[in-house]
């Protein structure tokens, strides 16, 4: 039932495209494996082995963590409409902060909203289907906008505290650079100025 390619095709593409939520998998060399459910129009497979998220300010950071030490990760898909199926993609992860040169090109493709934490580039060199028969059916009703008003409420100074007390180093430990590597921001910038 599972089939496995080098790269996206066409259709693979398109599918990943139209859903709503992903997860993305990490893990360290030792702790705890972490897996995040993902919303939003954050992300795009920009060729057949690019994909690009923009990972928005959350009560953990524990993707850029794991990033930071092992660069492995992956990414899933399943479609809760439609025929079934899952669709994996396995491969490298990059974390890009506002301070890196990288984010300008993103930001260009997937526009940072208050709150933007870091772009995660990552190079597949995997993508498998399986059958999803299991996975439940269900209707996508509306994206959710708490974190959009929680960020507003917040402001670009305030989720910047935020980050400083929640977001610097994971659940064991690791740092996950989104301060800069002495937690004093080196100068980084919320998205947009703000």
């Amino acid at each position: 039932m599972a089939e496995q390619f080098d790269a996206f095709t066409e259709e693979q593409m398109a599918f990943v495209h139209a859903q709503k939520l992903f997860f993305v998998g990490t893990a360290a060399a030792d702790g705890r494996i972490n897996v995040s459910p993902k919303g939003q129009d954050t992300l795009r497979v920009v060729g057949p082995n690019t994909v690009v998220w923009l990972n928005l300010t959350g009560s953990g950071n524990e993707t850029a963590a794991h990033l930071n030490c092992h660069d492995r990760i992956t990414l899933m898909w399943c479609a809760f409409d439609g025929p079934p199926q899952i669709l994996r993609a396995y491969g490298r992860g990059l974390v890009i902060h506002p301070r890196d040169a990288a984010w300008s090109r993103w930001a260009a493709l997937i526009p940072p909203p208050l709150g933007a934490r870091q772009y995660v580039q990552v190079d597949v060199n995997l993508v498998q289907t399986s059958c999803g028969y299991a996975v439940p059916r269900y209707r996508f009703l509306e994206p959710r906008t708490a974190l959009d008003r929680w960020a507003a409420t917040r402001g670009a100074d305030g989720i910047e505290r935020y980050w400083a007390e929640r977001n610097t180093v994971s659940i064991d430990g690791l740092p996950t650079g989104v301060l800069g590597e002495a937690g004093t921001g080196h100068g980084a910038k919320l998205p947009g100025g703000r």
